[in-house]
């Protein structure tokens, strides 16, 4: 029997505004049945705030899965901001001067903090514009730092994105900011593993990266996007899941929630996902893990 009940995936987003139509959250149960998406507070969007009250309000012991980056790179120079005085030294403390960098900021929207005169310096903010400091002397790649995580998940075929890029589509640096502003909100109410050790009770706060629950659903390719409820399907079913109802086309934020929500039911019992092997004691500190790199 699994010691959670309810499943919750939140496909994450990082742009400006009120109410954002990229955030979806979507429950599969422990007792088995179709994931089911999480209706929208209201039809513009769900507000992070609301999302953020969701978590911290959970009754049922529930594992949530957010798709966003919950630390910055840190093994690799020992520092998230190498020449930076102000570098925090874990991840809380990470959270907590993004926030109060963006004070000003409505919506845990995340602009103060990548505009600041001196953490600007370390994200690359478009094309042709990097901070000074975007590169570590001597990088051998033009990409950007990455965690050991986001090392571990390339090593098995996906391809994640530095949380210091600002731009392009597939980017995740401003999810991962504005989701870092609502940890430092969560305020420990609900643990964050592996930031916070994971509790023998209760529900608990994950990492996740929708690419590669994907690929465990037999999605291959460059694009592990889902854009149809036959695909979404046909995934689920290797998931080991029923079916969801629906047909034709399905937006990939919805899909991506049903189908990470099914995949946290379906692998969260495997002990090697709690323990890879590139998760020390530092690294669980300061830049966290995504759920299900190894």
């Amino acid at each position: 029997m699994s010691r959670f009940a309810r499943f919750l995936a939140v496909d994450w987003s990082g742009a400006k505004g009120a109410r954002q139509k990229g955030i979806a959250l979507a429950v599969a149960l422990a007792e088995g049945g179709p994931p089911v998406l999480v209706a929208r507070p209201d039809p513009k969007g769900w507000a992070r705030a609301e999302v953020l009250a969701l978590i911290a309000g959970l009754e049922a012991p529930t594992l949530v899965g957010l798709d966003l980056g919950i630390g910055l790179p840190h093994a690799d120079a020992g520092a998230f901001f190498p020449g930076w005085d102000a570098s925090p030294k874990d991840a809380r403390g990470l959270w907590a001067l993004i926030d109060a960098l963006c004070t000003d900021n409505p919506h845990l929207e995340a602009g103060g903090f990548v505009t600041h005169a001196e953490a600007g310096r370390y994200f690359r903010h478009g094309k042709g514009a990097e901070g000074d400091r975007f590169l570590l002397p001597g990088a051998a790649s033009r990409e950007g730092r990455f965690r050991v995580a986001e090392i571990a998940q390339r090593n098995a075929g996906v391809r994640p994105v530095s949380n210091f890029n600002l731009v392009g589509a597939a980017q995740v640096g401003k999810s991962s900011l504005t989701g870092m502003r609502m940890l430092h909100r969560l305020g420990g109410k609900v643990p964050v593993w592996p930031v916070d050790s994971l509790p023998e009770h209760g529900s608990v706060v994950t990492e996740i990266y929708t690419s590669v629950a994907a690929r465990l659903g037999g999605v291959t390719g460059a694009a592990t996007k889902i854009r149809s409820f036959e695909a979404l399907n046909d995934a689920l079913d290797l998931l080991g899941s029923p079916p969801v109802k629906g047909s034709g086309p399905i937006d990939d934020h919805s899909s991506d929630a049903l189908l990470t929500a099914a995949w946290l039911r379906r692998v969260h019992g495997m002990r090697d996902l709690w323990h890879p092997p590139g998760l020390t004691a530092q690294v669980a500190r300061t830049e966290g893990w995504t759920f299900g790199a190894v």
